[in-house]
């Protein structure tokens, strides 16, 4: 069974986003860039579902820039065994990604999708239901556990009223939530033999998708700043200044 994973080349979430000077989005200039933290346990699941002999092949899949290959090369230091980057400088939005991964899922009919819930960048968490229902495969979402087993997928996730289980016929899609694993340290010699794994670089054209975008962002701005806190001597006063200055009462 094939395992195709997609990662996402962000913005290390260790830096401080910065807004443009002309509020047209966030400064990618001189800016580290690392995969997606939700896409690194995508990765890391995968590698843990061959290593049990669950999956006998793990590709990674990044869709993006040229650059987007060290994201790929991550992974494969990680453990998947070869990669394919859908090179694009369009901006690609989670409908497009998910158009491009439905093409990629029926060339290599892969038993298991597995993508990270969101990226950290712009929090869409759409790619993997759009990618569900353009493949028409089942799905579940924000696993903290996942067991394959004679055809299915066993998939624990949390929701609101406490915990949930799914079973998925493979194939099908999962999106990983941050309790699913915790991923590994990856070493300097997997590194250097990520260098010498298989990195296939096609077009979006290649798949046939359009990848146009259809939604356009008119203004990115920084939050308001909060302003400090007030301390109130009683209860009425708070109760006062809620309704006057805060107007929440």
């Amino acid at each position: 069974m094939k395992i195709l994973v997609a990662v996402k080349r962000v913005v290390d979430y260790n830096v401080k986003v910065r807004v443009k000077f002309d509020d047209s989005g966030a400064d990618l200039a001189n800016v580290k860039m690392s995969m997606n933290p939700f896409d690194e346990i995508a990765v890391e699941e995968a590698v843990r579902l061959r290593e049990a002999g669950v999956a006998t092949e793990v590709i990674a899949v990044s869709a993006g820039v040229t650059q987007a290959q060290e994201t790929l090369r991550t992974a494969l230091a990680i453990g998947a065994d070869r990669a394919i980057l859908i090179e694009s400088g369009e901006d690609l939005q989670p409908l497009a990604v998910a158009k491009l991964l439905k093409a990629l899922v029926d060339k290599e009919q892969p038993g298991l999708v597995i993508l990270g819930k969101q990226a950290i960048d712009d929090d869409s968490n759409q790619t993997g239901q759009m990618l569900a229902a353009l493949a028409n495969l089942p799905q579940a979402t924000f696993a903290s556990k996942v067991v394959v087993a004679d055809g299915k997928a066993t998939v624990s996730r949390e929701v609101d009223g406490g915990a949930e289980m799914l079973s998925l016929t493979l194939p099908a899609v999962v999106t990983t939530d941050l309790r699913l694993n915790e991923p590994r340290y990856v070493t300097l010699p997997n590194i250097m033999k990520a260098k010498k794994k298989p990195l296939e670089v096609i077009k979006p054209e290649d798949l046939g998708v359009d990848v146009t975008p259809r939604l356009k962002t008119l203004k990115v701005v920084e939050p308001p700043k909060r302003s400090a806190g007030v301390k109130v001597p009683d209860v009425k006063t708070l109760v006062e200044k809620l309704k006057t200055e805060a107007k929440v009462l």
